[in-house]
């Protein structure tokens, strides 16, 4: 069978763009060790032409975990250079496709002065991310249930998301003192309009009627109908993504979002989200709230309030620069990003975000700095800056794949 290469993600967003249907989850509920060597976390079913990989923690919303992450990737690779596999399904187990990266043992392994095994999962995460976005062969993430973070991470970049009615998609990660990370840059900042940077900052909640309207999956169906395009997905014979998105729109159907959706805002949203810093954001905000009395404005205004001050800049600066980077770039940088946040030199929002949050959950965290007029722009730089010349770059295999814009 002849190989299929990724398109680009820009034209992956934008082809399926005709179709067009709550407290706040965050990236992990699990306390178990990073390191968990059991092949239970995932299943593999094995099918004509294809292979489909379960993430299997149902207990912990399918958090990602380096033994999930490491064993994904050993999969893919194996998968990508065996001539008699066509295509790669994705999916969960139980009521979550994936809550993203299991931040609570992070947030343990840090507490322990372990910051290394907590960078080995961010490099191997950052990897599997970039292996799905240029996998050689047609990528199917069957998004039934929460995908936030890293779950959003390793199926996005793939060739097709199939939502659902009970699809969650958020990147809430500045209401724990971090940022967007697993290619969540590239990807949001591709969306219409200022969509991205107001996901990324407020870690709003969007469904799947909304991910089919903004390009974020590209197929829609009712759960029910899962177990039936598995089905038919299991008996192809074939490596051509045709086939494949012939196979998906049998089953899928055409939604178009709620009345209330973000993105009957978008004029709004654009107005407000367009602006060069958070402040000139929350100003424009604060405007739109008072001349208009808009309910969405003040709901908007009340979400930035809740995140920690250095996230919202840094997270606006890396979605700024994914919009002019490349996929491997976009890693690349919220790679060293990552080691900043956990390393704990510039600010502790991290692990002080998770423990108000999912420790101790008193809901009040003490973010440092304190306000947007605290932060300074060596402390947004510093997390933009190459690590020193003892800590290695991430490395992508960016010379024997195909590059990825």
């Amino acid at each position: 069978m002849q190989s299929f290469k990724s398109a680009s993600i820009l034209r992956r967003l934008l082809q399926n763009s005709r179709l067009v249907s709550h407290s706040r989850s965050f990236c992990s509920v699990s306390t178990n060790a990073l390191v968990d060597e059991s092949q239970s976390t995932v299943l593999v079913e094995g099918k004509a032409s294809s292979r489909t990989a379960i993430l299997n923690r149902p207990h912990a919303l399918n958090a990602l975990n380096f033994s999930v992450v490491d064993r994904l990737l050993k999969l893919y690779k194996n998968w990508e250079d065996d001539p008699d596999i066509g295509f790669v399904v994705l999916k969960g187990s139980g009521k979550a496709f994936s809550a993203g990266g299991d931040i609570v043992t992070i947030y343990n392994l840090l507490k322990q002065g372990n910051l290394q095994d907590c960078k080995d999962f961010c490099w191997t995460i950052n990897n599997l991310v970039y292996v799905v976005g240029t996998l050689l062969k047609p990528h199917v993430a069957l998004l039934n249930g929460i995908t936030m973070g890293g779950g959003a991470g390793i199926s996005i970049p793939g060739t097709f998301r199939v939502a659902t009615e009970k699809t969650v998609f958020a990147t809430p990660e500045t209401l724990i003192g971090y940022h967007p990370d697993a290619g969540a840059s590239f990807y949001l900042s591709h969306l219409p309009g200022y969509l991205g940077e107001y996901l990324a900052l407020t870690g709003d909640k969007i469904n799947g009627a909304e991910m089919i309207s903004c390009g974020l999956a590209t197929h829609y169906l009712h759960s029910a109908k899962l177990p039936l395009i598995e089905e038919q997905l299991g008996k192809l014979m074939t490596d051509d993504p045709s086939v494949i998105e012939r196979s998906l729109e049998n089953c899928g159907e055409i939604v178009h979002p709620d009345p209330t959706s973000v993105l009957h805002r978008i004029e709004t949203l654009n107005k407000c989200f367009s602006h060069d810093t958070v402040e000139e954001i929350i100003d424009a905000l604060e405007s739109e709230a008072a001349k208009k009395q808009d309910a969405w404005c003040v709901s908007t205004l009340r979400k930035l309030q809740e995140t920690a001050p250095l996230s919202l800049k840094v997270s606006l600066r890396s979605i700024r620069e994914g919009r002019h980077q490349t996929l491997d770039q976009c890693l690349i940088r919220e790679y060293r990003m990552s080691v900043q946040a956990f390393s704990g030199q510039i600010t502790n929002d991290f692990c002080e975000g998770v423990r108000a949050r999912l420790v101790d959950r008193d809901f009040a965290p003490k973010w440092d700095p304190p306000s947007l007029d605290k932060v300074t722009d060596d402390m947004v730089d510093q997390y933009f800056s190459r690590l020193t010349a003892f800590e290695p770059e991430l490395e992508l295999p960016t010379q024997q794949r195909e590059a990825f814009t």
